[in-house]
């Protein structure tokens, strides 16, 4: 062990528990939601009985997104099938698959003027294809809809169903396809036991494969206990499955039955993992202790399209 990490260690070990697991540094630290913009979004949600990632996982940042009325809607209904150790979102069984639901997002989307809007999901192992029929309806509904928001999806691993709910939903366009791999492969089966790190970047390569002019997307969490060895390897991966785009942020701990925070990173070694994966060749990194798979996402996007035409022009040049 590293003398820098042997010293983290110990200080941690000499503090008692509960301090440990309640205190937060400063620097992710946010302020409750109050603005009428946040109220105006939630109420809109309600209204058309959407569920959000945002309020089901315990984002920190929904006080500054909902503000700007920028709404990550999670589909699929508000139980999932996993119980992954570090998600909020409730277990269970899901109820049955609402119909007009890719309505009522389309309608969002265009009451709240997205310019891009993040569509994601819970797990659903119960259904045949995985839920993927409804990211397809969503994604109709939006271009019918609000033809100029351009779509962004978060999809689980469609776990055994992969090869035909990525034809589907490739054949349906979306502008950009996130699939997080959210922690390095020694900690899947603490972390993520229903999911496997291998199928769920072959999933990223399938979506590149199939479809090289949509954007791949990918993220992960720090502080579960990783090493940093570990997280170059997991940008060496995704770059070799073609993901454009990586994210990382802190984890925080959901609730006491959760997976505990083993270290809270400092902004400082975002930012080395960042040059890193830069360096490795990813159009685009959003790393910081506050980054989510959808924070910025629409600023975002515009870096991307920007990046690689620059980047054609390299190549052309």
């Amino acid at each position: 062990m590293a003398s820098g990490s042997a010293s983290r260690y110990l200080a941690r070990m000499t503090e008692p528990a509960q301090v440990i697991r309640q205190r937060k540094p400063d620097w992710i630290r946010v302020k409750a939601p109050t603005s009428p913009g946040y109220h105006s979004t939630r109420r809109l949600m309600r209204d058309l009985g959407l569920a959000t990632v945002c309020e089901e996982a315990a984002c920190p940042n929904i006080g500054e997104c909902w503000t700007k009325k920028h709404a990550t809607v999670m589909i699929l209904g508000d139980t999932c099938t996993r119980a992954c150790a570090f998600c909020n979102v409730k277990t269970g069984m899901p109820r049955a698959v609402d119909p007009l639901e890719p309505e009522h997002v389309a309608i969002a989307a265009a009451e709240l003027g997205l310019e891009h809007i993040v569509v994601t999901s819970v797990d659903r192992d119960d259904l045949p294809d995985g839920g993927a029929s409804q990211f397809v309806k969503v994604i109709e509904a939006l271009r019918k809809q609000t033809p100029n928001t351009t779509i962004e999806i978060l999809t689980p691993d469609f776990r055994n169903k992969s090869e035909a709910a990525v034809d589907a939903i490739v054949e349906a366009g979306p502008d950009v396809y996130n699939h997080n791999l959210e922690t390095v492969p020694r900690l899947y089966p603490t972390i993520r036991p229903g999911a496997r790190y291998y199928a769920s970047l072959r999933l990223l390569e399938s979506v590149k494969r199939k479809a090289p002019h949509i954007f791949t997307k990918s993220g992960v969490m720090v502080g579960l206990g990783e090493q940093r060895l570990e997280v170059h390897q997991v940008m060496d991966d995704m770059r070799s499955a073609g993901v454009d785009f990586l994210t990382m942020g802190q984890y925080l701990q959901p609730t006491p039955r959760h997976a505990k925070v083993e270290e809270f990173v400092p902004p400082q070694a975002f930012d080395a993992y960042a040059a890193i994966a830069r360096a490795k060749g990813f159009l685009l990194v959003a790393a910081s202790p506050l980054t989510r798979s959808s924070y910025h996402a629409g600023d975002d996007f515009k870096k991307m399209q920007a990046n690689r035409n620059a980047q054609l022009e390299r190549a052309n040049g």
